[in-house]
């Protein structure tokens, strides 16, 4: 993968101790979304990934809202198209939603029910994985429209918290992981 490209990534990642409550690391992407060179090499390891795991994706999905962050220039890249997955209530048109616990409470997302068609090939992307709870949601917004999930995308994962083992047997992949 080139290390020297993953430090590039890496470096670009600052740290927050004690945030957004005490005994948590807050994982900041900001810098690296700041940095054209970094940002750009992130979606170069991005698509250089996909490409070589899956011959064919038809969508690209982008979790609210860093995911959109990422997602429609991988996207752009892979020469396929952008779906949204939002907060409940930010979407127009019929949706499709799904409730899930947040380790401080509930919360939902929803996806136009017309985003996929059967069968369709999606790839879901975000910046970062905790505990997995928002990834199986959009998991399970994609199953209910019968699309088909080659893998769960993120930049970064938060080991300690074990979101990739709530999963499933969903494909999972990160490209930076951290204690």
């Amino acid at each position: 993968m080139g290390e020297e490209r993953l430090r590039r990534v890496r470096d670009r990642v600052r740290s927050f101790p004690d945030f957004p409550v005490p005994g948590v690391v807050f994982r900041d992407i900001s810098p690296l979304l700041k940095d054209p060179v970094a940002f750009r090499t992130l979606i170069d390891l991005l698509e250089d990934h996909l490409r070589a795991s899956f011959p064919k994706i038809d969508y690209i999905a982008g979790l609210d809202s860093r995911g959109f962050l990422i997602g429609p220039p991988l996207a752009q890249r892979l020469g396929i198209g952008f779906i949204l997955i939002r907060k409940k209530g930010k979407l127009p048109g019929p949706t499709e939603s799904v409730s899930y616990t947040l380790e401080y409470g509930k919360a939902e997302l929803e996806i136009q029910s017309d985003a996929v068609e059967p069968g369709q090939k999606v790839v879901i992307v975000d910046d970062l994985l905790a505990t997995g709870g928002t990834m199986c949601a959009a998991s399970e917004l994609m199953k209910r429209l019968k699309a088909e999930v080659l893998e769960c995308l993120v930049v970064i994962e938060l080991k300690l918290l074990k979101g990739s083992e709530k999963l499933n047997c969903i494909p999972f992949y990160s490209l930076l992981q951290f204690d």
